[in-house]
């Protein structure tokens, strides 16, 4: 199977978390062992948002904002690549046809932040189109997908399946600003609907949900 796993920087970044980080690299590496082709999508968690104020703070335009969010990403994503060893391609996939060249060597693809305009959930739903990916699996800070931010509203409801065409009716942002934080930005939701990538959101701070969720078992909300 082909899968990419977005690596929220929420659940390994926010704060720092190096017992997590290091789980999630046994889980790429165990992945890979067992015969899947894997792209991992990390983001950039608080520290990303804290330079968008800072750049929001000394007036930079949104696209510079951006840029820093995006550089602290990669940042992270070198992380992963260092931990990773010889079963990473050795450096930060910077480009979509980066993530191309290291798949095809048979090691972890491991990308950051693309282009502004986008968070790292949009560039996991743009790698997963370019290498024609049978799953993407969202490690986020909660349960799945819910009616309502979970976190503001006692009441809100775990969806646990929910078709392309249902996404944009639940997220308060229907376009992409620096810093945006909700469970799928904009862009990531417009490609999904384009592509029709089965998705599975899981509470990242158990990386075995990731497991699961490529095994096929019931866990997070299913999209698709």
């Amino acid at each position: 199977m082909r899968v990419v796993v977005r690596v929220g920087g929420s659940v390994v970044g926010s704060p720092l978390n190096a017992s997590l980080i290091g789980r999630y690299v046994d889980l790429l590496k165990k992945l890979r062992e067992q015969g899947h082709e894997v792209v991992a999508v990390v983001g950039g968690g608080s520290l990303a948002r804290e330079f968008i104020r800072v750049a929001a703070d000394l007036g930079l335009v949104e696209a510079d904002r951006d840029w820093t969010a995006i550089h602290v990403s990669r940042l992270f994503a070198r992380l992963f690549v260092l931990c990773l060893g010889e079963a990473s391609c050795g450096n930060v996939s910077f480009t979509l046809g980066d993530a191309v060249d290291c798949l095809k060597q048979g090691n972890v693809v491991v990308m950051g932040g693309l282009r502004p305009g986008m968070t790292t959930d949009a560039v996991a739903a743009l790698v997963g189109e370019r290498v024609k990916a049978d799953l993407l699996v969202k490690a986020s800070n909660v349960d799945g997908i819910f009616t309502k931010d979970p976190k503001k509203f006692p009441d809100a409801e775990k969806l646990y399946e929910l078709g392309f065409d249902d996404l944009e009716r639940l997220f308060e942002e229907d376009r992409h600003k620096a810093g945006i934080h909700q469970i799928l930005d904009p862009e990531a939701v417009r490609i999904l609907r384009r592509t029709r990538l089965r998705t599975v959101v899981v509470n990242g701070f158990d990386a075995k949900n990731v497991l699961s969720a490529v095994k096929g078992e019931r866990v997070g909300t299913v999209i698709e």
